[in-house]
């Protein structure tokens, strides 16, 4: 998979893995998504979607984490209709990513590739 990269700059060994999740959130620009999957791989471990899942979900609004370009794996918005959903649709659709009727983002047009658009 091209966008795992464990060169990438976020991967620093004296910062925490949290850290480096958070960083990486960050960089995800406007219009694109990203994976928990992803992000986990980028952050040092391909195995972590869940403990970036749960950083999200305890950290975005401290940390002014741009949640909403976090996305399943399929493409889709995991969170539950009444539980977070129409939010997340309703911010990634003001920045121009098209989610179907059934919350799927296409991610061949959509998911962030950090190597090409690092901001770093």
């Amino acid at each position: 998979m091209a966008w795992v990269s464990y060169n990438h700059p976020m991967v620093e060994k004296d910062v925490s893995f949290s850290e480096r999740v958070k960083r990486l959130i960050k960089e995800i620009p406007n219009g694109k998504v990203a994976t928990y999957g992803q992000i986990a791989a980028c952050a040092g471990n391909h195995r972590a979607s869940r403990q970036v899942a749960w950083l999200l979900n305890s950290s975005s609004r401290k940390h002014r984490l741009p949640w909403h370009r976090v996305i399943n794996s399929r493409g889709g918005i995991s969170l539950p209709i009444g539980g977070g959903f129409e939010e997340q649709k309703m911010l990634l659709e003001a920045e121009g990513i098209v989610v179907d009727e059934n919350g799927r983002v296409k991610l061949s047009r959509y998911l962030w590739n950090p190597s090409h658009d690092s901001q770093m």
